[in-house]
């Protein structure tokens, strides 16, 4: 069994979506102690930004490729190569400014820019199973201030689900900075319910994700996920 983890957080201590990622993998290695990690971690270590370089590639010759186009089309191959090689995957993604990180559109468009991907109306990795776990500083549920200023939600749920093709089922922690903003000190009981909860989805989301790959080992396609 391989499982694929990607983070995001530039934060690594107290980062809450690399907290609920860890609960996630803790199940996993349990339900398959010899299963490998294959590991992204765009916080620690973010990719260069060649997307323009690799895009470009695409539409140039072979024989007519620069030095810089020919490195970032293997950078592109290198990151798909992880991602397909997967049966199940972890993406642990913070919202920055009301959207993905960075990091995650660049690894994204670079995916995308290998020849596997680059077919967006055909999903590259159809049913296989996904666990987003999302934290985000402020509230963004119907009826808040902000409601619809999600702007990562939305387009990971597009990318992962309807061009990707993965089964995702998510877990999201909301008001994580109450307890560091003074602005949002009042909501620092309902925050703390909240992280609670994430926790619970992410363990919940996990077995089942690993009781759905026990259940069919031989299978890159098995059946959905139940919710």
């Amino acid at each position: 069994m391989k499982f694929f983890r990607l983070d995001a957080a530039i934060r690594v201590e107290g980062s809450i979506s690399r907290s609920l990622a860890d609960l996630a993998e803790a199940e996993w290695t349990r339900t398959f102690p010899d299963a490998e990690f294959v590991r992204r971690d765009l916080g620690r270590h973010p990719l260069p930004p060649v997307w323009p370089i690799a895009e470009a590639s695409r539409t140039t010759p072979e024989d007519a490729r620069t030095r810089e186009q020919r490195a970032a089309t293997a950078l592109g191959t290198e990151l798909a190569d992880e991602f397909l090689s997967a049966d199940a995957f972890l993406l642990a993604v913070p919202m920055y400014n009301f959207g993905v990180p960075q990091q995650v559109k660049t690894w994204i468009d670079l995916v995308i820019t290998d020849h596997r991907a680059a077919d967006v109306s055909r999903p590259i990795v159809p049913g296989r199973p996904a666990l987003l776990v999302q934290a985000r500083g402020g509230g963004y549920a119907p009826g808040t201030p902000r409601a619809g200023w999600d702007h990562a939600t939305p387009y990971l749920n597009r990318i992962l689900g309807d061009v990707w093709g993965l089964d995702v089922v998510d877990a999201t922690a909301e008001l994580t900075a109450a307890d560091v903003n003074p602005a949002l000190a009042d909501l620092r009981p309902l925050a703390h319910r909240v992280l609670v909860e994430a926790r619970a989805d992410t363990i919940r989301h996990a077995r089942d994700i690993a009781d759905r790959l026990r259940a069919a080992p031989d299978s890159r396609t098995p059946a959905p996920i139940t919710v």
